[in-house]
């Protein structure tokens, strides 16, 4: 490629301002040929004008588009040669003057320079974060003083490495290394959005959302490979936990109490795969899930009264159905001074009440100790003196403990469980049981959930992205080994032009056997919110907003 010295630049100026009447004539002419003009220094078969010849007004000062440089030649832009320019940043033209192409910011770099430029921006933001960390953390520093303590050390860097960016690549930059100290980098943009529920990262330049209920891919991308994996053992590192070759999956979670996910190589094929489930900041309330549709007017008070008149609810649904969410309003019903102990793998229930202890398992260290599974901290429980017991899922031999627990006087115990039908969720249940490792015969245990559990309720994820309440059976009991459902609410699909489900939930006129037990605990519910009757007024009775 060839280069323009100053000299000869300022040169080609004075010839262009003293001829410009004759150039005009000839650009004029050489515009209707459409024929491009050749230099001789030029390496390659030259292309057509797009705005004149080599001879135009746009040729050495850069005053108009056209001359004989696609993006710069000794000025203006568009031209036959390939591009060229001088050390200077900005020209003096519209488009293009004496230092190339004023669009790139740094002397009419072209792809090549692009490409250097974005390795050198990898090299500088490792040494910019290298060099900043360790001071961030000791300082202190708030968020609004690090913008400017971050520019100084990239200004510093960049010129130490002779490197020349624009403003706005340099706010840009600045942004992004913020957000590799401070965030997670190209997470932070899609963390900020009300809008998405989940993240889907399969690798660090494929990153799929959920809005709405719809799976979508995003142009959101990290820098790098490099990146990726330092956003994501930021995030587990944050909370005691490690992910590598030899621990290539873990649970952890936010500091907002999203949940995350990360399974890495060799278990991963193809590379890290990392996913967050993200909760509401505010927690949802029971009449936000009547807004969305979730349920209705006269099912809330139900559950309302249910979790106010300690029965055992056990809620059951697919992955991603909302049993967390759901979980999390229920746990709003429980009275204020009563004592409540959850129990999770990974913290993320959301409780409002001032007497509230949380407990997370620990899996095991690098030398494959210390590991405390659910099981132990549910027993724990029954030690700390529990009003209320909240397991976060039942996953394994701690539905044992669990029902236990319900069985020895711990009323109003909350949790969920994977299942795809409340009878589902029965054999399910049964199946965990089984895992503990305890010989009991089948109908034992079937005993055990019968007294244990009064009421489950049913979640589902439906096509169009919505989710609903679908149904809420009660447990009344053993008749010879099976257990006996009644379903009180049954959700009947309502399609409407557009492919959205409509309707709620609504009640089958049964009458539950609880109701007697709600009363020993003085929760009544009125009879109106049983009855099969469509349409009415929403009911408010039994229920505090």
């Amino acid at each position: 490629m060839v280069k323009l010295s100053d000299k000869l630049v300022q040169q080609t100026q004075a010839e262009a301002e003293d001829e410009a009447p004759a150039r005009k004539a000839a650009t004029k002419r050489s515009t209707t040929r459409k024929e491009p003009a050749k230099r001789p220094s030029a390496s390659k078969p030259a292309k057509k004008a797009t705005a004149g010849s080599g001879d135009g007004t746009s040729g050495g000062a850069g005053g108009k588009t056209g001359g004989s440089g696609r993006t710069g030649g000794s000025g203006g832009t568009g031209g036959s040669g390939r591009r060229k320019a001088t050390a200077s940043t900005a020209g003096k033209g519209a488009k293009g003057g004496q230092g190339g192409s004023a669009k790139s910011g740094r002397g009419g770099k072209g792809e090549e320079g692009q490409a250097r430029w974005h390795e050198a921006k990898r090299a500088v933001r490792e040494d910019v974060v290298a060099e900043l960390a360790p001071r961030v953390g000791r300082a202190g520093l708030e968020p609004e003083d690090l913008e400017d303590e971050v520019t100084a050390t990239v200004d510093r860097i960049l010129q130490a490495k002779e490197l020349r960016i624009s403003v706005a690549e340099r706010r840009a930059f600045v942004a992004d290394v913020i957000s590799d100290v401070l965030g997670y980098g190209a997470l932070d943009e899609l963390l900020a959005d009300p809008d998405v529920t989940e993240v889907m990262c399969n690798d660090f330049d494929e990153i799929w959302v959920e809005r709405d209920g719809i799976v979508e891919r995003t142009d959101v991308a990290f820098s790098d490979r490099d990146q990726y994996r330092n956003v994501i053992q930021r995030i587990v590192s944050a909370v005691g936990r490690r992910v590598d070759e030899s621990s290539p999956m873990v649970d952890a979670r936010l500091p907002d109490g999203s949940r995350v996910n990360v399974i890495v190589p060799p278990l991963a094929v193809h590379g890290p795969c990392l996913t967050i489930r993200r909760f509401a900041e505010e927690p949802y309330t029971v009449t936000d899930l009547i807004n969305f549709g979730s349920m209705s007017d006269d099912l809330a008070v139900v559950l309302e009264a249910c979790v106010r008149g300690k029965l055992n609810v056990l809620v059951s649904g697919g992955t991603a159905s909302g049993k967390t969410t759901l979980l999390n309003v229920l746990s709003r019903f429980i009275p204020e001074h009563e004592r409540i102990i959850t129990v999770e793998d990974a913290a993320e229930l959301q409780l409002q009440q001032p007497h509230v202890v949380t407990l997370e398992a620990r899996p095991a260290n690098a030398e494959g100790r210390g590991e405390v599974p659910i099981r132990e901290l549910v027993r724990n429980t029954l030690r700390m003196r529990p009003d209320r017991i909240v397991v976060g899922e039942c996953r394994g031999g701690e539905a044992l403990d669990m029902l236990q627990a319900m069985n020895t006087g711990h009323e109003g115990s909350l949790t969920t469980l994977h299942a795809n039908t409340p009878r589902d969720a029965l054999s399910r249940l049964e199946m965990l049981v089984l895992m503990a490792g305890v010989e009991l015969p089948e109908r034992a245990i079937r005993e055990m959930i019968a007294a244990a559990v009064d009421v489950i309720v049913q979640v589902t994820r439906l096509p169009d992205g919505s989710r609903k309440v679908v149904s809420v059976q009660e447990i009344q009991g053993m008749e010879d080994r099976t257990i006996v459902l009644q379903e009180l609410f049954a959700y009947e699909p309502d399609i409407d032009a557009q492919g959205r489900y409509r309707g709620n939930a609504t009640p089958t006129g049964l009458r539950p056997k609880f109701l007697d037990k709600l009363k020993t605990h003085g929760v009544d519910i009125p009879a109106a919110v049983l009855r099969p009757e469509t349409p009415r007024k929403r009911a408010t009775t039994g229920r505090k907003r």
